[in-house]
């Protein structure tokens, strides 16, 4: 590749950044001022001085263009309400009394007030808070923040551009308000939110932005006419503005489809488009259209969601040929590096020659650089990094770890009868009521109880050797003792040993599983301060042996109710990993269920009558294109019969899904043929209990009654409602009755109260349907 002219040479940028900080700082002064222990003005001064490093860092690694804008203290959607003025009626008080309190009562509600209900980012495990709206909302300009972060940025003498959720994409992701009539359609309030943008240009133009990226990522998914007419109307009115800066829309996590020629037609200054996986079809849709002339193309050629280095020679191809179809190329991630670690450097424990195979945040910027040189200095500027990227993936390509001839043959010869129940639905449920003995609304966990502060020092002091595992054993037996011994005082019918041993319900089983990877420091944020640390799916999968049958088993020991054996399901162990792209995901989830498979048929040798296996991904990672789902669910309904496939009738088999939009995939969740499905539903009123019954889904289903991504504690009356709610969709002998999620999160005495609560409302409840 030949070196372009100075006037034309690549710029390298970014569009966001992890906000966490090397040691979760950000995490520890945000929970700290919750707690009181922070001040507001405290938690400011560490926000200022992350972003400070974050842009230091990345002007320092050869960015040219800093973002802006995209950190946040919750969410950056969350961010985009306060910006536009949408606040729910029954938080504006306490916004306009104290801006920050106001602020994270939306996103984590309070005793009296309920939070914004909260779902996934696209297909990622990110969540944001979704907007609610209604035709009375009003929108109104605050562009505090916005301008504050950009000023900040420019003060340190950095080319920076904010970054903002773009109008089309913030209408599509929001919900009717709580009471608005069906039918209301968020989006036609287009027309009354794009004078509010165009104020944000205006004020972030006053303050210095030369660009301005609008993130329109709604846009990858299948949209109707009238939905693309939306997105042309607004990019044809902002950019007839005359006071504002130059836009860049940009899109990610999949191609644009129908939306690239309204995007490549708007009278914007450039577009940002993804160039990876699916998305690598905008490369040949943008030559159709005829390309951008006169605009700026910035190329997402770079894996902003995955761990694997770079093929940096494919990446200069792909440049290389856009050349010719824009003005000027930059170079970028594929997306925010929100949705990646910060940096390998932190790891210790990780191979150093498979470390060379990783790139985390600070690696993937790296990498942007150095194609941004290549695309302006030709190739010969670049050919020490060109030469060890070779050696890199040849290196990968041929180790051992990535290629088990016994896995692959044992995956290689599954049949459709492994993933089959050796009886129908019908047949399976009376002998498990017979096994079982439960009562009408059996009342339930999802899994995991608070992790007390003697816990995570215990699990401390045996990774750094302060504690032997003797110790460490003594510790869980007593956790466990004492979650057993609350659920059988609050009444609950199927307990659970609480998970007390498990750091996160991924990595625990990554880390006994052979062809995973665990970090030390590799913290991705899910939301709020919640952190977690993605294991790395880096060979094929076995289990050298048991995983949970020894704390299950001990925790039915102390109880004469059923105690669920706990396993987290084959597409979530897919979904909140860093995944191989080296092998079809399909081929990498049969050998995870098969690994699943053996822990399944030994809880069930054990005694185990109860095991539920996890789901809450599966409707994450549905592709954002509906062409692209039926091979999607197909494998992935596949891979979770397959776990579950081999055991008795009368073991009652459970599955958990929670925070996304089920609607869609009802008869995936359907052909999984789990015996029981919980699901959120408190923060959505019931919603999925009614998309089930419109399904007519037949087995047995436990909408959640108590939202535990809030510290609120619901009183038993507004369970009680919630349930009577339920019971209008879903027969009462097919009710189960249970929180959202797991309990790991939340405090002991808000647990206590909260599942006292729900007993006493299911017994109430209960108590009506014997007496009608």
């Amino acid at each position: 590749m030949t070196a372009k002219s100075a006037d034309a040479a690549a710029r390298a940028t970014v569009y966001g950044y992890p906000r966490q900080g090397p040691d979760r700082e950000l995490k520890k002064a945000i929970e700290g001022y919750w707690k009181g222990r922070v001040t507001a003005d405290a938690l400011h001064r560490t926000a200022a001085d992350l972003r400070a490093a974050n842009w230091h860092r990345l002007a320092d690694a050869g960015i040219d263009e800093v973002p802006t804008g995209d950190f946040s203290y919750y969410d950056h959607v969350l961010d985009t309400t306060v910006m536009v003025g949408a606040i729910p009626a029954r938080h504006r008080a306490a916004r306009e009394a104290d801006a920050l309190e106001g602020y994270f009562a939306m996103a984590r509600g309070t005793q009296e007030v309920a939070p914004l209900e909260m779902t996934k980012w696209f297909d990622t495990n990110y969540h944001y808070l979704v907007p609610e709206l209604g035709p009375d909302t009003v929108f109104t300009t605050d562009s505090t923040q916005q301008v504050a972060q950009l000023k900040e940025a420019l003060a340190l003498g950095l080319g920076a551009r904010p970054v903002l959720v773009g109008p089309v994409t913030y209408l599509l992701l929001a919900k009717a308000a709580p009471g608005v009539p069906a039918g209301f359609e968020p989006l036609t309030l287009l027309d009354r939110l794009l004078p509010v943008y165009a104020e944000v240009l205006a004020d972030l133009r006053a303050a210095g932005a030369d660009w301005v990226q609008l993130d329109e990522p709604a846009l990858v998914e299948d949209r109707t006419p009238a939905e693309l007419d939306a997105a042309a109307r607004a990019y044809r009115d902002l950019g007839a503005l005359t006071d504002r800066p130059r836009l860049l829309v940009a899109s990610y996590f999949d191609r644009l489809g129908d939306a690239l020629p309204v995007l490549a037609k708007a009278p914007v200054d450039g577009l940002a488009l993804d160039f990876t996986g699916a998305a690598a079809a905008n490369l040949d849709a943008l030559a159709a259209v005829g390309g951008l002339p006169g605009k700026r193309l910035v190329a997402g050629v770079v894996d902003g969601r995955n761990i694997w280095i770079n093929d940096l020679a494919k990446s200069l191809a792909v440049l290389g040929t856009l050349l010719g179809l824009a003005d000027r190329v930059d170079v970028s991630a594929s997306c925010s590096l929100l949705h990646v670690p910060l940096d390998t450097a932190a790891e210790r424990d990780i191979d150093p020659q498979i470390l060379r195979w990783l790139a985390f945040a600070r690696q993937k910027t790296a990498e942007i650089v150095t194609l941004a040189q290549g695309l302006s200095l030709g190739t010969d500027a670049i050919t020490g990094e060109l030469a060890a990227n070779r050696a890199d993936l040849a290196a990968r390509a041929s180790s051992p770890i990535t290629n088990a001839p016994a896995v692959r043959a044992r995956a290689e010869a599954v049949t459709d009868a492994d993933g089959r129940r050796s009886q129908p639905y019908a047949g399976r449920a009376a002998a498990q009521r017979a096994r079982l003995s439960l009562p009408l609304l059996p009342t339930t966990t999802i899994g995991s109880f608070p992790q007390t502060g003697e816990l995570r020092a215990a699990r401390a002091g045996l990774r750094t050797g302060r504690m032997d595992s003797a110790g460490y054993e003594d510790r869980v037996r007593a956790e466990i003792q004492e979650v057993v011994s609350f659920q059988e005082k609050a009444g609950l019918d199927v307990l659970v040993h609480g998970e007390p041993e498990r750091n996160d319900m991924v990595q625990y089983f990554a880390e006994q599983l052979t062809g995973y990877l665990a970090t030390q420091h590799g913290w991705v944020q899910s939301y709020g301060t919640r952190y977690v640390r993605p294991p790395i799916l880096a060979g094929d999968i076995s289990r050298p042996e048991p995983m949970t049958v020894h704390w299950t088993t001990y925790a039915q020991s102390l109880t004469d109710r059923p105690v669920k054996g706990m396993l987290t399901g084959p597409v979530t162990m897919l979904a909140w990993s860093f995944v191989r792209d080296d092998q079809p995901l399909g081929d990498t989830a049969r050998q995870v269920a098969l690994a699943l498979r053996d822990e399944v048929r030994d809880l069930e040798a054990a005694g185990t009558s109860v095991i539920q296996v996890d789901e809450p991904a599966l409707r994450e990672t549905l592709p954002l294109r509906a062409v692209d789902r039926p091979a999607y669910l197909a494998w992935a309904t596949e891979a979770f019969r397959l776990t579950t496939g081999g055991v008795r009738p009368d073991t009652q088999i459970h599955t958990h899904m929670c925070y996304a939009e089920f609607g869609d995939i009802v008869q995936a969740i359907d052909d999984l043929d789990a015996d029981v499905i919980s699901l959120e539903a408190a923060r959505s009123h019931m919603q999925v209990a009614r998309e089930l019954a419109a399904h007519g889904y037949p087995r047995e289903a436990g909408p959640g009654v108590y939202d535990i991504h809030s510290p609120r504690v619901p009183d038993s009356d507004e369970v009680a409602a919630l349930l009577r709610t339920g019971l209008k969709a879903i027969p009462a002998e097919r009710l189960w009755v249970n929180p959202d999620c797991g309990l790991k999160t939340r405090g002991w005495p808000e647990t206590r109260a909260s599942l006292e609560n729900l007993v006493a409302a299911a017994r109430t409840v209960r108590a009506e349907l014997s007496a009608s």
